[in-house]
């Protein structure tokens, strides 16, 4: 029997139930995979809220490592008894075995833990994503990023670095500035709608920044518009204040023809040689040391409900895994 959390109606973290499912048979394409570890990203909370469509109900969570325990026709990709991870939908991963298509399991080796690979794949993929394809950042590029001290700002800050970027780091409390300067930042703010785009003025000595990576959304999006260099970009990916607000176009020309762009995990991931490809170059950044997966906490699957709670609430500093 499999244990599974299920989603049947939208709402607070109490809605995220355990159930017992029956073990299935892998389909064309598919495999049944014994999972060992299970990511939790803020994406999971969006849907859990509603805010992100999700047919109900529905299994919850993108991201997991594990063994391949059976595989089903046509699969050549993997075979039985690999160690694998994944970081893009079906959703399903809260569950301690799962049906997944075989194309979408990328290989890691035996130096890279379960745990490890559950809490960096799909903060990882997407760190690539926009590091190097959204704004290619490289030597010269002052970037501005939010969230700094969290799971997805401990890979982008290092890697950034890495690229030759200078850093200006965003946290929400005065707590998390001494972690920010340790991960690599070159200066950090602690958020003040107010007060943050002067703040990066004075910092850059007028220049402001080439771009801004947002995933707070309503409250920081002003912000992030005024912190902008002419023709700079801000990237929009997340909404943890809420959706940003609409933009007239008329502003971007004003502000000094800016750029601004929202975009997804799913867009960049579309193919499944694109989704290996960002893949690899993540894991390769963990083999060179230029990223390191760091865990804040690991809770039992039957915990997940705490595991948002916490995530949410702005308790957590770092990525979090579930343990089926």
């Amino acid at each position: 029997m499999v244990s599974a959390i299920r989603v049947t109606q939208f709402g607070n973290p109490e809605v995220l139930s355990l159930e017992t499912l029956s073990e299935q048979s892998p389909g064309q394409g598919e495999v049944w995979l014994e999972q060992e570890a299970i990511g939790v990203n803020f994406l999971d909370v969006t849907l859990r809220k509603g805010a992100v469509a999700m047919a109900l109900p529905s299994g919850i969570g993108l991201e997991g490592a594990g063994r391949v325990a059976a595989v089903g026709a046509g699969v050549s990709h993997v075979q039985v008894g690999d160690r694998v991870a994944y970081a893009t939908g079906p959703m399903g991963s809260y569950a301690t075995a799962r049906l997944y298509p075989a194309e979408r399991l990328v290989k890691i080796a035996d130096a890279l833990s379960f745990d490890d690979a559950a809490a960096v794949m799909f903060k990882g993929i997407t760190a690539q994503y926009l590091l190097k394809a959204t704004y290619p950042v490289g030597q010269g590029t002052t970037l501005l990023l939010y969230g700094v001290a969290g799971g997805l700002g401990e890979i982008m800050v290092p890697w950034a670095k890495h690229l030759g970027a200078t850093v200006i780091g965003v946290v929400s409390k005065q707590a998390s500035v001494e972690k920010a300067y340790l991960l690599g930042c070159d200066e950090v703010l602690v958020f003040n709608a107010e007060s943050l785009a002067s703040d990066v003025a004075r910092i850059t000595r007028g220049k402001k920044v080439d771009v801004v990576y947002d995933p707070i959304g309503r409250a920081s999006f002003q912000a992030s518009l005024d912190s902008l260099r002419p023709r700079g970009l801000l990237v929009s990916f997340g909404a943890s204040s809420g959706a940003p607000p609409a933009v007239e176009l008329s502003t971007l020309n004003t502000k000094g023809s800016l750029y601004l762009t929202r975009p997804s995990l799913a867009a960049h991931t579309a193919t499944a040689s694109e989704y290996q490809e960002r893949a690899q170059d993540v894991l390769a950044a963990i083999g060179a040391g230029i990223i390191k997966p760091r865990i804040w906490a690991s809770y039992p699957l039957a915990d997940a409900a705490l595991a948002h709670a916490d995530l949410e609430s702005g308790r957590s500093s770092g990525a979090i895994i579930l343990k089926p």
